[in-house]
């Protein structure tokens, strides 16, 4: 992080402002490691590998550090060779990069950084957080930026002031929270009059789709330690995937008899046989691993933006599930 990201972080137990302590280590023009200091309540907060921890990387969301940390660059378009990651944000979110441009964005879930690169290349000034160790994989991808600040917190305490942001993004990220409606209403606060919103979160249905298969297996593999999950898929899925992509290529039947065995194929993606089977050992560890998975209806969705008040609301079907989109009102 760089000294004037301080100014635009807060306490998180309320809206003191943060001082950076004496001893802090810099490295061409960012504080590598350090302390920032609340006079109001004590509260101190370590900088280690150029990111302020607010919290532990021990919890519920460790999956996801290793799991982006292990596959950092898999799905960033710069690095794969495509525009997955920019097609899938600009149609889910409806925003253009001319509006971007010069844009304040609180990115809630920055992951390995896939959207956030697509941001920063639009112009944007990004603000990303992640609960997990993933902050080191996003900013060893996108960082060093003068326009980047990324920070390890939680969703329900973000430490940056409120009605600041000109957009807040949120992908991926509300189903796999304690309680996804809670942290969806604690996204709407930071943005500035008029700023916008967009989020999605998976589809809660009874379709028979291959992707429900994960539901009968996560009782066991939640409770499994996750390096021997990870091992499994490691063993499994590169001698699966051609079997799964014949059986889902079947008609009619290829989506029901594909739920047998839990495999995120992409094989209708533009992807090398290699990156097909990457993405489907870090899709299928994504969809098997996480302690919270909890899918919406669109209905529950639009009701959140209601009760946010949030106007020129749109909630559909589409994406990784459901789509949801809204202003704060000017």
């Amino acid at each position: 992080m760089r000294r004037e990201h301080i100014e635009e972080l807060v306490c998180p137990c309320g809206p003191h402002g943060l001082t950076l302590q004496h001893g802090a280590i810099e490295e061409q023009g960012e504080i590598k490691t350090g302390e920032l200091r609340c006079s109001e309540d004590g509260l101190t907060v370590p900088i280690r590998g150029f990111v302020p921890r607010f919290v532990p990387d021990s919890g519920y969301s460790e999956n996801f550090g290793e799991q982006w940390n292990r596959f950092r660059r898999t799905q960033l378009d710069k690095f794969n060779g495509t525009t997955l990651s920019k097609e899938r944000f600009y149609s889910g979110t409806g925003w253009s990069p001319d509006e971007l441009k010069g844009a304040r964005v609180l990115e809630a879930g920055c992951g390995a950084g896939r959207f956030t690169q697509v941001m920063l290349d639009a112009g944007a000034q990004v603000y990303s957080v992640d609960l997990s160790s993933a902050v080191d994989a996003c900013l060893a991808n996108n960082g060093p930026r003068e326009h980047l600040c990324v920070a390890q917190a939680d969703l329900c305490r973000i430490p940056f002031r409120r009605h600041s942001f000109d957009k807040v993004f949120c992908y991926g990220v509300l189903q796999h929270t304690p309680d996804p409606r809670a942290s969806f209403m604690n996204l709407v606060p930071f943005l500035k009059p008029g700023g916008e919103l967009a989020v999605d979160v998976y589809l809660k249905g009874w379709a028979m789709e291959p992707y429900k298969s994960k539901y009968l297996y996560r009782p066991l593999t939640t409770r499994m330690p996750r390096n021997l999950l990870f091992r499994l898929l490691q063993w499994y899925i590169p001698k699966w995937l051609p079997l799964d992509t014949f059986i889902k290529r079947l008609p009619l039947v290829g989506r029901v008899l594909g739920m047998g065995v839990p495999c995120w194929n992409y094989h209708y993606l533009p992807l090398s046989h290699e990156q097909q089977v990457e993405w489907a050992i870090l899709d299928t560890f994504d969809a098997l691993a996480p302690v919270y998975d909890d899918p919406q209806t669109p209905d529950a969705v639009a009701e959140w933006f209601r009760s946010a008040q949030l106007t020129d609301v749109r909630v559909r079907i589409g994406g990784n599930g459901v789509l949801g989109n809204g202003k704060a009102p000017a």
